[in-house]
C-alpha cells in the first residue's frame, strides 16, 4: 500500500513534455498507489470550471481515466487554481480538499496544505489571497465572460510578477512560528506542503523534546517532485524517477 503526493505541477500548453510526464505519472500511480494527493497549482492558471483553455480538457480527461481506475484522487486548491469548483470535481472524479487536511499515513497523523498560508511574512500576498478567496469577489469575477477574466488575470499576473522581483526571497518562504502554530492546532508532528518551490525535509524540535518533520514538495517546472508514503516511511523522488521506479519502491 502506498500514498503519493505532488504539488505545483503548473501544467500548461507551454510545456507539453510535462503533460506527457504527468500522464505517465498518473499511470504509474494508478498501478502502485491507493490514493494520489495533488496539493495545489495543478494548473498554471484556472479561471473557473468553464475555462476550456488548452491543455485543460486533456488534463481533465486524463484525471477521469485515473479515477476510473479506482485509485482515489484528492485535489487541494493552490494560489494559481483556487477557482477549482464542483464541475471540475465531477468531471475528474476528484475529491476537493479544504486548505487544511489531516491524513493518517500508516499510523502517523500528517497535516496537508498547499503552503501559501504558511508564508505569513509576505503580508502583501496574504492580503491579496484574502481578497481573491472572498466568495463575493469570486462570484463577481466568475460572472464576467471568460475573455474578460483572461484579461483581468493577465494584468494581475503582470503586476504580481513585478512585485515578486522586489521581494526578499526569505519573505516568500514559510514562517517557522506559523508552521508550529498550525501543527499545534491540528495536533500533528508531520506536515507536507508545496508552494514555495523549495523541496526539502526539515526536522526540528518545537520545544519539550517534541520532534517534528516538515516535508516540502518541489515544482514541476524542471524535474518534478513526488513524495511516496509507505509503511517504511516517506521517500522523495523526481517525477521521471518515480515513473521508472521498480515495484519494490512501493513495498
Amino acid at each position: 500500500m502506498a500514498y503519493v503526493f505532488a504539488s505545483d505541477l503548473h501544467l500548461s500548453c507551454e510545456s507539453p513534455e510535462k503533460i506527457d510526464l504527468f500522464e505517465a505519472f498518473l499511470s504509474r500511480t494508478a498501478k502502485s498507489a491507493e490514493a494520489l494527493y495533488l496539493l495545489g497549482d495543478v494548473f498554471e492558471i484556472w479561471l473557473g470550471d468553464d475555462d476550456d483553455s488548452d491543455p485543460h480538457p486533456r488534463i481533465i480527461e486524463s484525471l477521469r481515466r485515473f479515477t476510473d481506475s479506482a485509485t482515489q484522487l484528492f485535489v487541494m486548491r493552490g494560489n494559481r487554481d483556487f477557482l477549482l469548483g464542483p464541475d471540475f470535481a465531477q468531471g475528474t472524479g476528484a475529491n476537493l480538499l479544504p486548505d487544511w487536511h489531516t491524513v493518517d499515513l500508516f499510523g502517523v497523523p500528517t497535516l496537508l496544505t498547499h503552503g501559501d498560508l504558511l508564508c505569513t511574512k509576505d503580508v502583501q500576498y496574504q492580503e491579496f489571497r484574502k481578497y481573491v478567496r472572498d466568495p463575493e469577489n469570486q462570484k463577481s469575477f466568475l460572472d464576467c465572460s471568460l475573455d474578460e477574466r483572461r484579461k483581468i488575470a493577465a494584468n494581475t499576473r503582470s503586476g504580481t510578477q513585478a512585485s515578486m522581483l522586489e521581494k526578499d526571497e526569505n519573505i516568500m518562504d514559510v514562517e517557522q512560528s506559523t508552521v508550529e502554530k498550525f501543527m499545534d492546532q491540528f495536533e500533528v508532528d508531520h506536515l507536507i506542503h508545496g508552494h514555495t518551490h523549495r523541496p526539502a525535509s526539515h526536522r526540528f524540535d518545537s520545544g519539550g523534546g517534541r520532534a517534528r518533520e516538515r516535508h516540502v514538495l518541489g515544482d514541476w517546472y524542471e524535474l518534478g517532485s513526488v513524495i511516496v508514503s509507505t509503511s517504511s516511511g516517506l521517500r522523495r523522488l523526481a517525477a521521471a524517477e518515480f515513473v521508472a521506479a521498480p515495484d519494490s519502491v512501493f513495498d
